[in-house]
């Protein structure tokens, strides 16, 4: 009886110790950072999947933005993070693919970042005043190069994918224009609409309601295939520019060493959300394309913009000033 009496001692005390070893673990609040300013499509999409993977994180979710330096502050915050899964970057391509080949420095290494999913691509387009006298890309190209250097272009600032597209754009063309950086999309789309810039590669979710309002004319769109929120708007590649493929991309990575069993669990809930009929509308909205690729899917995604963007920057001898 005795050693019966213990054996239930003993299952009563495990029981009761596995009860509150699982109550005092219960899962971290994950914490997503966006490295750019709030109300932004940077913002904006990680805000709406927030709100749909809530259930799986029961101790919450939450934004952080911690912006400064083309995106490097955030990343350095969510690099430096726990890699338990509980901390992760969603952001644009600039601290994920791009600022390797644009700052001699870093103090994170992003070939590191542990790639969880791509939530979303926006199509950079060609944006023009209403001032320009041109209707089309074709007569774009040949006003441009008619006058080599009098045409300004804005960026959301140096080293920008607005930026990067552009160089792309005129090494395509043979063209030559005038770059005038801004701090942002924002102060950029006032000037162009104001007439006081020529012309924009913005991504096309800040373009589009002044293109549909007439403020502004989007001539192309840097995609495979035409986008659902411009129907009407032609594909670079249908003007004969085919290599002017210029997408902003926003992707979820973990920090360096974050275990694959929390990676794939991530995206497992973002991927969930992302096919939400609901959220599909809202990114429309933004004018961005859902994906939820897989963790192997965006690792080689993201390998092949920052080589695209990588041989653009070089070719063009682009440098942060």
């Amino acid at each position: 009886m005795i050693p019966s009496a213990r054996r239930k001692a003993a299952t009563v005390l495990l029981t009761l110790f596995a009860f509150g070893y699982a109550g005092a673990q219960q899962p971290k609040p994950l914490k997503l950072i966006v490295p750019f300013s709030p109300g932004g499509t940077a913002d904006v999409l990680p805000r709406v999947l927030a709100e749909k993977i809530r259930s799986d994180y029961p101790a919450g979710v939450f934004i952080e933005n911690r912006v400064g330096a083309g995106g490097n502050i955030g990343a350095e915050a969510a690099f430096r993070a726990e890699p338990d899964g509980s901390t992760l970057l969603a952001s644009p391509p600039g601290p994920i693919a791009i600022n390797q080949h644009l700052y001699k420095k870093l103090a994170f290494d992003p070939a590191r970042w542990v790639p969880v999913t791509v939530l979303a691509t926006v199509p950079n387009v060609l944006a023009v005043s209403t001032r320009m006298p041109v209707q089309n890309l074709a007569e774009f190209i040949a006003y441009a190069k008619a006058n080599p250097g009098k045409v300004t272009y804005a960026s959301q600032g140096n080293g920008s994918t607005s930026h990067l597209t552009a160089a792309m754009f005129m090494q395509l063309t043979g063209t030559e224009m005038t770059h005038v950086p801004y701090k942002g999309t924002a102060p950029a789309l006032v000037d162009l609409v104001g007439g006081q810039i020529d012309a924009f590669f913005d991504n096309l979710s800040s373009s589009a309601p002044f293109h549909q309002s007439g403020k502004l004319r989007i001539l192309a769109v840097a995609d495979e295939q035409r986008s659902r929120a411009l129907p009407q708007v032609p594909t670079f590649a249908e003007s004969r520019l085919p290599a002017m493929n210029a997408v902003t991309f926003f992707s979820v990575v973990a920090p360096p060493g974050t275990p694959a069993s929390a990676v794939a669990a991530a995206h497992r809930s973002l991927a969930r959300a992302l096919a939400l009929p609901d959220v599909r509308a809202r990114f429309a909205e933004q004018g961005a394309e859902p994906r939820g690729w897989s963790p192997e899917q965006t690792g080689r995604f993201i390998q092949a913009e920052s080589d695209r963007w990588d041989k653009v920057i070089k070719s063009a001898n682009v440098t942060l000033e």
